[in-house]
């Protein structure tokens, strides 16, 4: 099942996820390439009695209408109007973008040209008045006759002297006016096409049918990514922190420059004072940047480098959209409301419709104002109600043994199951001198993930090792992105008593599953008993505190800088008691039904031959 020496066939797939199929194609050099990871991989055909009769391939031309009446057709899905109805839509949209990438790449370079030249009349507008600022400070100093430390001071409040009453905001803002007579208004932006907002209960279809669409804007849209919520929040995180720890950087290099440019034993030049003034008001615009508008740099980081002009149309297609706390609320805000004043075209799912993704009302006026702009830009569509197709096609493909990979109850016969597969996936490795070994894992922020036993790409846990650790979704990332196989041992029924250990379980079965990674484990509970709770009580809050946020005895990680330990949210009672007067029936419903969904079919044959679009899969 793991040989790499099996023979690939061109253009082989391995099912998806939600599409159950991961379409790999060819590229440039003959390479297959795996659109959910980016990267070139060979493709091995599992065992024939593994796999599903309908692995036939439908062509790499088709757009997501002609795909989806094609896997209707072969049966691997089921016809459903509000699934055919999306697809039309994503055909409609995916026509506009093919017309939209021109007009932006005509937009681009219109835009680049305006911005050269307004820089190079912007650097003229800043050197005739670092002139005129240098003039008036050596006229001050001369009429102060003041000589070495009083000199030296007059130099260090130079910046108060040279701009009496007005400050530097108003002569940047005298600066913007001034060139925007010269310059005129930038080339208008191109009427974007209208994205998509994708909402539903869980199962019915949503990323099945974005990822449709994101497959067959290949060659169509040239700056295109797709990410999921967890991945998409801790990549913000990311970049917060090396901005603002560029910044800091920055900020001491230029004051240490300072230091040693400000000899007091030495006259003061007209040239000098010029450097100088220049110097300190390209500091101060990179504080003010760094101000107001750190989570727009991360937003133009997006697609290319902050200081790069993209060269075509945008799309960003966003699964899981999600509202959990004050920064998630603020983030979401502020890039995407970015992306989309810059162009971005937007297909995204969520569990929500647009309005009721901050029920709690967290920085409302912010939120307002991007749910504004994101229903004057995307089309909001109900996807499905109460259908399942994971659990309805799970159920057309699975055999006799429901026990596939998850074994029940908690004892001796499920624990020989699971110590049976573990001896067939690993005894290969061992033959091929790979011996199991503790290892660590890299983690963001810093941190690091304990691996107690593993081999080449297999790794194995007991639920308390994975879920009774202050771990969070970085942490499990990171494990996705390692192992294409995780055993978990003693998962035992949620209950209000576990309440933080069962948030972590279902963040777990969330990366394992957007990763393709196989889950095998032993369970005290079938998966549809597994989050009904015991005598302590039903559980609560796992949609919006399943992501950790740094330990600074608030919800909102202030200081990304600050190293520290992840801990989970709600600790204390009083956290837990407010937050629970907050709490709706139905986050706790969209938790349940998105975590048994995705273990029902991440049991059934057919997301498991996903598996082998794992990048560690044949590594």
């Amino acid at each position: 099942m793991f040989s790499s020496g099996i023979k690939m066939r061109s253009r082989v797939t391995a099912l998806h996820r939600s599409l159950f199929q991961v379409f790999v194609t060819q590229i440039g050099d003959g390479k297959p390439i795996c659109f959910q990871h980016k990267i070139g991989l060979p493709v091995c055909i599992q065992r024939r009695n593994a796999l599903s009769p309908a692995t036939r391939i439908p062509p790499e031309n088709f757009w997501p209408l002609q795909r989806y009446e094609w896997m209707v057709k072969q049966g691997l899905l089921q016809h459903d109007d509000q699934q055919h109805s999306v697809a039309e839509k994503l055909d409609n949209l995916l026509k506009h973008m093919k017309g939209y990438q021109k007009e932006m790449e005509s937009y681009q370079v219109a835009l680049r040209k305006w911005s050269d030249e307004r820089e190079k009349h912007k650097k003229v507008l800043l050197a005739e008045q670092a002139v005129v600022e240098a003039q008036k400070r050596l006229e001050f100093l001369a009429s102060q006759n003041q000589k070495g430390i009083f000199a030296w001071w007059s130099r260090k409040v130079r910046h108060v002297r040279a701009e009496p009453g007005a400050g530097r905001m108003v002569a940047r803002l005298k600066r913007a006016k001034k060139l925007s007579s010269l310059m005129g208004p930038p080339p208008p932006l191109p009427p974007p096409p209208q994205g998509l907002y994708l909402y539903g209960n869980v199962g019915c279809g949503k990323t099945l049918l974005m990822d449709m669409f994101f497959n067959a804007s290949q060659g169509v849209v040239k700056y295109r990514r797709r990410v999921h919520f967890h991945a998409a929040m801790l990549e913000v995180h990311d970049r917060m922190h090396k901005l603002w720890k560029q910044h800091r950087e920055n900020s001491e290099e230029y004051a240490k420059a300072g230091s040693r440019n400000s000899d007091p034993n030495q006259p003061l030049t007209l040239e000098r004072a010029v450097k100088e003034w220049l110097d300190e008001e390209e500091q101060w615009e990179r504080d003010l940047q760094s101000e107001m508008g750190v989570l727009s740099a991360v937003a133009d980081e997006f697609f290319a480098n902050s200081d790069e002009f993209l060269d075509g149309a945008s799309l960003l297609c966003f699964d899981e959209v999600q509202v959990m706390d004050v920064f998630t609320a603020v983030a979401l805000a502020a890039i995407l409301s970015r992306l989309l004043s810059k162009g971005t075209v937007i297909v995204s799912t969520s569990n929500r419709a647009p309005r009721d993704l901050n029920k709690d009302g967290m920085q409302k006026e912010l939120f307002e104002s991007f749910l504004t702009k994101l229903e004057g830009n995307c089309e909001s569509v109900l996807v499905g109600l109460e259908k399942d197709y994971r659990r309805l096609i799970a159920s057309m493909h699975s055999g006799k043994d429901e026990q596939v990979h998850y074994f029940w109850p908690l004892g001796h016969q499920s624990q020989a199951k699971l110590e049976k597969q573990w001896l067939e996936i690993v005894s290969p490795l061992t033959q091929a001198n790979r011996t199991s070994i503790s290892s660590t894992l890299p983690v963001m922020f810093g941190r690091s993930l304990e691996v107690p036993e593993s081999y080449h790409g297999v790794a194995r846990f007991a639920f308390e090792e994975l879920c009774n650790r202050p771990l969070g979704a970085a942490d499990y990332v990171s494990l996705a992105r390692s192992y294409h196989t995780v055993f978990v041992t003693n998962i035992p029924v949620m209950s209000m008593r576990i309440r933080d250990q069962a948030r972590r379980f279902i963040t777990l079965v969330d990366e394992l599953y957007n990763n393709h990674c196989r889950l095998i484990c032993t369970a005290a509970a079938p998966v549809d008993e597994l989050f009904l709770g015991t005598e302590e009580g039903p559980l609560i809050d796992l949609e919006s505190l399943q992501f950790e946020t740094e330990a600074e005895g608030s919800r909102l990680r202030r200081d990304v800088l600050v190293s520290g330990n992840v801990a989970p949210l709600a600790g204390t009672k009083e956290e837990r008691s407010s937050i629970q007067t907050l709490l709706s029936g139905r986050e706790e419903l969209f938790a349940f039904r998105r975590a048994v969904s995705r273990l029902i079919e991440m049991q059934s044959p057919i997301y498991l031959q996903s598996l082998n679009c794992h990048p560690k899969f044949t590594s």
